[in-house]
This record gives C-alpha cells, sequence and structure tokens, in this order.
C-alpha cells in the first residue's frame, strides 16, 4: 500500500532563503558541506526511495544539511518520530527543526556515533548520509561507513549521495555497494549509492 505523509510539512522556507542558508554553511564549513548549493528536490526522492517505512526500526541520518532529505522521508511516508538526525552546525539543526517538527534532532558529531549516540539507539531500518565523504580521508569513510552498519538491522542499507564518478568508499571485506541512481537534475549531478553489510 503506498505511503501518505502522516504530518503536514512546514513550508516556510523559501527557496531563496534556502539557499542562502547553505551558503552560510558552505562558508562557515566548507570541507563539512562540500557542494555548491542544497540537493535538489530529485536527488532528495532519489535518496528517501532507498529506504523502506514497512521495515521495523527508525531511520538514522548524518548531516541533514538544510532538512531537504529529512522533508522527502518524511514524505515517503517514516513518520517524524521514527527519524534521528545528526548535525554539526547549530544553524542546519535550527533550520531542521523548525521545518520538520517532531524529528529528533541531534547537534552532534557523526564521525563519533558512539558518543553522539546511546547504545540502544540501533536496529535502523536505514542510515542516509549527507556527509561529503569525498571530502575526508578514506579511512574515515570507512570507519564512518562501518560503525553506521553497526547501527542497523540486518542488510539494512546506508545509503550515501556523492558526485564522483565512482563510489565515496569501495566494497571491501566487510560491506558491498552498489549504484542506486543517477541524478541529472542536481547541480552538480548526483549519484545515489547503496552500502550493505555483506
Amino acid at each position: 500500500m503506498p505511503h501518505k505523509a502522516a504530518v503536514k510539512i512546514s513550508t516556510r522556507t523559501s527557496p531563496l532563503a534556502e539557499h542562502f542558508e547553505f551558503l552560510r554553511g558552505l562558508i562557515a564549513s566548507p570541507k563539512g558541506v562540500g557542494a555548491i548549493a542544497p540537493s535538489s528536490a530529485a536527488l532528495a526522492r532519489a535518496i528517501a526511495l532507498q529506504a523502506d517505512p514497512d521495515q521495523p526500526g527508525d531511520v538514522l541520518e548524518l548531516g541533514p544539511g538544510t532538512g531537504v532529505v529529512t522533508e522527502a522521508l518524511i514524505a515517503r511516508g517514516f513518520r517524524p518520530e521514527r527519524i534521528t538526525a545528526i548535525e554539526y552546525d547549530p544553524e542546519f539543526v535550527r533550520r531542521v527543526r523548525e521545518r520538520c517538527p517532531g524529528v529528533h534532532v541531534i547537534e552532534g558529531d557523526a564521525f563519533a556515533l558512539d558518543r553522539t549516540l546511546r547504545p540502544e539507539d540501533s536496529g535502523c531500518c536505514a542510515v542516509i548520509s549527507g556527509i561529503p565523504l569525498l571530502n575526508w580521508p578514506q579511512e574515515r569513510r570507512q570507519a564512518l561507513i562501518e560503525a553506521a552498519l553497526d547501527r542497523v538491522r540486518p542488510h539494512a542499507p546506508f545509503i550515501q549521495f556523492s558526485y564522483g564518478l565512482t563510489p565515496p568508499m569501495p566494497a571491501t571485506d566487510r560491506f558491498e555497494v552498489r549504484r542506486a541512481a543517477v541524478i541529472w537534475a542536481n547541480l552538480p549531478p548526483a549519484r545515489v549509492w547503496v552500502y550493505r553489510s555483506r
């Protein structure tokens, strides 16, 4: 059965205001933002499609930025209460809380999940990452993906988008990766990658 959004999503953010907020974050932390424009609605939908609201467990979102993917998850059928978002930038934290009431937004470090989350925050049905992994050394990328996969149900996805032609982290003996989508209607064009434990 198709899912409908359970709540009305706030529409107070204009595209221009969102773009300026995004540019503020980019100037403040170019390594942490890693793009020149907010994710498009097409990219957000493609990411959200990789998470199944019929599966038990919550969604963990790493680096929600201005909240465009968070909104897409709600439109996909996830109740806001099923979404936990970890965001490092305090202004983005405020923006996501305003834009998506009911979502549990934590101001913290996604690269330190053991410090940021409680031990019982596991059994997720998906982890979605908006962190620009290509801006970080490969060992940090691998550590983040493995730590996230430790928080999900067996074979549940870790979903990552990037602007590179190849996955931001290649497959290892611990996890596999596949390309789920190429989104041309985004600036720049983006690819959606899905990682799963082997």
